[in-house]
């Protein structure tokens, strides 16, 4: 079997209303998937991460750059070809664009060795330590309105969220580290006495700020602050981890495994999220993860975009050790993203539903069972939102 095409689709469609977190505000949603062919009619699809502008340079590079280097290649020398394309680029970028083109090429492979064997992707892991996992959902996004309207609604969404069923949500900040704590305030009532409740600041503070924010936390009773200050800033990771009690978590940002062990030998994290869109695909988060077990750091997995990514990421979840171990060890969560995502909820020939399992299965979803990623894209939906 060889590969004959490497193909591009970028799908994007206006949201019904703007969001924002504390780096921007947008209006699009945007989906960035691969579809890897082959000579024997066998297709696979993956998915890069990056929205709008990253999304069309990334598709540059898959279509560009990678497809000339595989096209002709076995889809089942995975690793061989990953190695392949990231000793070529490596001189052009060892982070970043590149490694989220290269993930939705490797995460297609894996759809397709998937079925070629007639398995679900679990399996070629490893197996499955679980057939279903929890759920937490996130929302509360930044919007253009006042600290007033924000806390109100803050409040009213972290009790909806937990009241569909799933097992803890999570929250954006952003407006600044007084604002914040009060928006921080408001989510720890509206969950009180219904769940626990995270808080994702996407990097916006200060070592300083994110002290002043993270100390509020420890009172909350939040169960992790996410991204509080810059990927870059390690020693700020490693100082508040040692300063707070709420957990520190992080290292969507971060790619490939030698990124990661930076990231892990500082000891900054009490919690790693690695997103497998990003940082290199199946083959190279299967290394990540075992740095992160070496380490004894639990990850739940950083997810965004579309149902191929939820997809894969359930398989992930469910092929991931237990760790450390025990009659009642800590358990990994799917991450989902309660905003309006059509590229998600629509996309499939068979959806997946994620709000109804949540809603059915006390916050529970379970791991797709067919072969390779166990789902298949509407190919009539992706000609209809494809802008590139």
């Amino acid at each position: 079997m060889k590969i004959t095409q490497v193909q591009s689709h970028i799908l994007q469609y206006d949201l019904p209303e703007e969001l924002g977190y504390s780096q921007q505000y947008y209006a699009k949603r945007t989906a960035h998937l691969v579809e890897v062919s082959t000579d024997e009619g066998i297709t696979g699809w993956g998915e890069c991460f990056g929205p709008g502008p990253i999304a069309i340079a990334n598709k540059g590079i898959v279509e560009g750059v990678i497809a000339p280097m595989i096209i002709g290649l076995d889809p089942m020398d995975r690793d061989v070809i990953w190695h392949k394309v990231y000793n070529l680029m490596r001189d052009h970028g060892q982070k970043g664009m590149p490694m989220q083109s290269l993930s939705g090429v490797d995460i297609a492979l894996w759809d397709i060795a998937g079925k070629i064997m007639g398995q679900p992707i679990y399996n070629l892991l490893g197996g499955a330590h679980r057939t279903s996992v929890p759920a937490y959902g996130y929302g509360m996004m930044l919007k253009r309105e006042s600290l007033a309207d924000h806390l109100a609604r803050f409040k009213d969404e972290a009790a909806r969220i937990l009241d569909h069923g799933f097992v803890a949500t999570k929250m954006k900040t952003g407006l600044g580290p007084e604002a914040d704590v009060q928006l921080c305030a408001a989510v720890a009532k509206g969950v009180e006495g219904k769940g626990r409740f995270m808080v994702d600041a996407n990097h916006c503070y200060t070592t300083s700020d994110a002290f002043y924010v993270g100390r509020a936390l420890d009172e909350m009773g939040a169960y992790w602050f996410e991204e509080p200050v810059a990927p870059e800033d390690l020693d700020g990771y490693r100082e508040l981890r040692a300063g707070l009690k709420t957990n520190i978590s992080g290292g969507e940002a971060e790619f490939g495994r030698w990124g990661w062990r930076g990231i892990l030998e500082n000891r900054g994290l009490d919690i790693a999220q690695p997103e497998v869109c990003a940082l290199g695909g199946i083959t190279e988060y299967q290394r990540v993860l075992a740095l992160c077990h070496a380490h004894f750091t639990p990850v739940i997995n950083h997810v965004w975009g579309s149902a191929v990514a939820v997809a894969a990421n359930l398989h992930l979840l469910a092929a991931m050790p237990p760790m450390p171990g025990g009659l009642h060890p800590w358990e990994p969560m799917l991450e989902f993203d309660t905003t309006h995502n059509s590229f998600r909820d629509d996309l499939l020939t068979e959806p997946l539903d994620i709000l109804g399992q949540v809603q059915q299965n006390a916050g529970h979803v379970m791991i797709p069972q067919k072969p390779g990623l166990g789902v298949e894209p509407d190919t009539d939906m992706i000609a209809e939102y494809k802008v590139a």
